[in-house]
């Protein structure tokens, strides 16, 4: 029987595939949490929260990651897109999502925003998100205050106890994103006003450059540059970098193109003279308190916005267009909106068509509508993640060296680290890191979207520059060495299985590779969590995940160890699952027979209840 043909989203993921369309070089790799993370910690003592708080995050310039509003990326957040927001109440721009920090929180750190991820495909060819902004000046002291004052015991302190979206006085925003080539992205803001009287909204459409010229590793600085042609009413920042190429934006009937530079503002951070008054939070300066000798008059710069000032009367709607596009040497700006609403109703038409061949005919409309909008969740989730492990302890040569105690101190026995990946996150503002275990469960929803995806982060989590050479997979960024659960076997069992039923044929080079790095992981489970060699196993952060009155990684005080039954039942589980792929194995290659028998026979030695 001939395979049945190809919708448009799946040929767009072929195409991907085979790198002949590079469809996934965009995507929402931006993070929506950047401060307080362990990779922008350089502190002596491991203070992540404290030493880049959410008050410096807007004069501050990251080192590894940067984050956004609803924004997109290419796939190493060299260039970034986003939406910064002001309500003409707020002190300073809304450029990034508010939530109080992990001691802040009673119940941790928690995101204080409203916010949907409404819809995705795999390829990102159509995106959309919807925002709710309040038209009352943002209550950033008051969850802060509350929270820290309420107990474990207490309900979390939201932004809708607080009073501000009394009566819809609210904006609720839709950013949507259509792509008419892999390297040519149609932007489209909807901005509501839902409340009862006429409300104004500054929206600033946001491009920069993520710094990567002030540590002293790659000085090459790109530049973004006014474009404007002076007989049309879309106005241009061209973005020049040189690996990306370049890039224009254009900008449908701005206000205002604003241009600073992305580095710190020193005066306002430690109280020393910044070299150039041109700075990252110069753009929020200027909107905010009318600082306009503080953005860039000869229009050039490392950052930029495009400002649009609107005054929406109540129910209204007003809709802002973009459009982001690499540019050869023969590309012109002509009519540069001309296909722009007809790709956005052409790629929502083709997600239609891929999710309704997609999902079970059992389903209802509605079942539909939210397994649709669970998957936008993860797609929406995907975020580049960079963090040199070797670089962050040693320090860059342009930066004063960290303290010394760094050395031995956080994550030091994994020096072979290089994060430089879009990875799937837990959560993009509370969890904004890969955690390996979680990643395993990621893949399985995802696989069925997205196999090749699925397939390739299983494949990057074992490969040599993230497994440990002494065979341990890394939990997550506050301690590398966390011990998770052994679940990355069962889920490349379990891709395996969903690609062979959607394509009549697994992949089983990529089956065979992540089970040779399995039995490297499992021989360190063996000789490593299993003290005193009778198959009962320790482990501290597993079934309970890291609820618990008492560390379960650390060692008592009186220097035994914890045995525990959710470790020795997922080393079972690991056996069994290393067990049936290496019988899937041996219906090629026999030598696997063997190995089939090794981990039943282990699978019998483990005590069980």
């Amino acid at each position: 029987m001939a395979p049945l043909p190809m919708n448009a989203e799946q040929q767009r993921l072929h195409e991907n595939k085979s790198h002949e369309q590079p469809w996934h070089f965009w995507g929402p790799y931006l993070a929506e949490r950047a401060w307080g993370t362990v990779r922008e910690d350089y502190s002596a003592n491991g203070d992540a929260w404290n030493y880049f708080p959410h008050d410096q995050a807007r004069s501050r310039v990251y080192r590894w990651n940067e984050d956004g509003i609803g924004g997109i990326s290419d796939f190493k957040s060299e260039l970034c897109f986003a939406l910064a927001f002001w309500n003409e109440r707020d002190p300073f721009l809304k450029e990034r999502f508010f939530g109080v920090a992990g001691p802040q929180g009673n119940h941790g750190e928690d995101v204080k925003e409203i916010y949907w991820y409404a819809d995705s495909t795999p390829s990102h060819s159509y995106m959309s998100m919807l925002y709710r902004y309040p038209q009352a000046a943002f209550p950033y002291q008051e969850l802060v205050r509350q929270s820290v004052a309420r107990g474990k015991f207490d309900p979390e302190f939201e932004l809708w106890d607080t009073g501000v979206l009394r009566e819809n006085r609210f904006f609720d925003i839709e950013i949507e994103y259509a792509k008419a080539a892999p390297h040519d992205i149609l932007i489209r803001i909807t901005a509501t006003n839902c409340g009862p009287e006429r409300a104004p909204l500054h929206i600033l459409p946001t491009i920069w450059f993520r710094n990567t010229w002030s540590w002293g590793r790659d000085n090459r600085k790109p530049s973004l540059q006014e474009h404007t042609l002076t007989d049309t009413n879309v106005d241009t920042i061209e973005a020049t970098h040189h690996t990306l190429g370049t890039y224009r934006l254009s900008c449908e009937s701005a206000d205002n193109l604003l241009f600073t530079e992305n580095e710190s503002n020193l005066q306002r951070l430690w109280g020393v003279p910044n070299p150039t008054p041109f700075v990252k939070d110069s753009i929020s300066d200027c909107v905010v308190n009318g600082k306009i000798d503080l953005v860039n008059p000869n229009l050039v710069g490392t950052k930029a916005a495009a400002q649009y000032k609107l005054v929406l009367p109540p129910d209204e709607s007003l809709i802002i267009r973009l459009r982001l596009k690499r540019i050869g040497k023969n590309s012109h700006d002509d009519e540069v909106f001309q296909d722009f609403d007809a790709t956005f109703e052409k790629r929502k038409v083709e997600a239609d068509e891929f999710y309704s061949a997609f999902a079970p005919s059992s389903l209802s409309k509605e079942h539909r509508t939210v397994q649709r909008q669970a998957l936008a969740g993860m797609l929406w989730s995907k975020q580049f993640y960079h963090y040199i492990i070797e670089q962050w302890l040693e320090g860059d040569p342009a930066q004063p060296p960290p303290p010394e105690e760094r050395k031995q101190g956080r994550n030091s026995p994994w020096r072979h680290i290089y994060n430089e990946r879009v990875m799937s996150m837990p959560d993009k503002w509370e969890f904004p890191w890969y955690a390996s275990w979680d990643l395993a469960f990621h893949c399985i929803p995802l696989a069925l979207v997205d196999p090749q995806f699925a397939k390739v982060q299983l494949d990057i989590i074992v490969r040599e520059w993230y497994q440990h050479p002494n065979g341990q997979i890394p939990a997550y960024e506050w301690n590398f060495g966390d011990v998770n659960p052994p679940v990355l076997a069962w889920a490349a069992w379990r891709v395996y299985q969903i690609e062979r039923k959607q394509t009549g044929k697994g992949d089983r080079a990529f089956l065979e590779t992540v089970f040779h790095k399995m039995l490297i992981a499992f021989t360190w489970w063996v000789n490593r969590k299993d003290s005193e060699g009778n198959n009962i196993f320790q482990g501290g952060f597993l079934g309970l995940d890291n609820i618990g009155v008492f560390d379960r990684n650390a060692q008592l005080p009186d220097g035994t160890q914890l045995e525990q039954s959710d470790g020795t039942s997922w080393m079972g589980m690991f056996s069994l699952n290393l067990m049936r792929i290496a019988i899937e194995l041996a219906c090629e290659n026999p030598v696997y027979e063997n190995i089939a028998t090794k981990f039943f026979e282990h699978f019998l030695s483990i005590p069980r209840p």
